[in-house]
């Protein structure tokens, strides 16, 4: 997809996130007040604050980094939304001030940095905000090669009365690309969000936190504590800095 940017996505579909994700799950919530503990906390990719605005209703000291100016007018509307600090860049780089107990960054959302690069860039760049304590959450799904048939694949991801929402993607084996766009069909409309993703397996992101200094602490199956199994299909992975790096 040709004029692609790190600020496409979010530009395309901030009327519309909250609408077709829904609130935070409480559990989430949960997990992520704990680790911060007193904070503060530093969001990765907030979007419209689905999950720092809950989350600082907590009390904890939430900081966000966006790259879509579209996605922090949302979020500053958002009742609660003046208890969060957001700072309008591309979380891979993106430098902010001070210390963090937590850094998180969920729903996938790691893999909007579309190339390896990034994304070890991105761990290097959490690894240099962490508190000695803090750690490092990232909330994703496990690839599954089944999704993609020749490359390619449409799947519904919500149907209901009056509205449809697919989402067709073509999938670049070899980078572990996947072109998406989201088609919401409703009310005799089509509206279309894209999205460009980069994957990670599981050890290829332990491997991205060891030379980033971090190792992994734990890895949950799901927000509630799950056991993480070969049949996971979403991984919560808790990194922590190494002693030995």
């Amino acid at each position: 997809m040709t004029r692609y940017d790190e600020s496409t996505y979010g530009d395309s579909i901030a009327d519309e996130y909250d609408d077709l994700y829904g609130s935070a799950r409480p559990a989430a919530i949960d997990m992520l007040a704990e680790l911060a503990g007193s904070g503060p906390a530093l969001e990765l990719g907030i979007g419209t604050g689905r999950i720092g605005i809950p989350l600082a209703e907590r009390g904890v000291d939430v900081h966000g980094i966006e790259s879509s100016q579209a996605m922090v007018d949302k979020l500053k509307a958002q009742p609660g939304g003046e208890r969060v600090t957001v700072t309008l860049g591309d979380f891979s780089h993106c430098a902010v001030p001070g210390s963090f107990r937590l850094v998180f960054v969920v729903t996938n959302t790691l893999y909007c940095l579309t190339t390896q690069d990034d994304q070890v860039a991105c761990f290097r760049n959490v690894a240099a905000r962490l508190t000695p304590d803090g750690v490092f959450v990232v909330h994703a799904y496990v690839p599954n090669m089944t999704w993609w048939t020749n490359g390619q694949g449409v799947e519904i991801q919500d149907i209901s009365l009056d509205r449809v929402w697919l989402e067709a993607s073509r999938h670049h084996a070899v980078s572990q690309t996947v072109d998406s766009q989201y088609v919401i069909i409703e009310d005799g409309s089509v509206r279309l969000h894209p999205v460009r993703i980069r994957y990670v397996w599981p050890a290829e992101m332990d491997l991205m936190a060891r030379l980033a200094g971090l190792r992994l602490r734990k890895r949950f199956g799901g927000w509630n504590g799950e056991r993480f199994t070969a049949g996971s299909s979403v991984h919560v992975s808790v990194y922590e800095r190494d002693p030995d790096a």
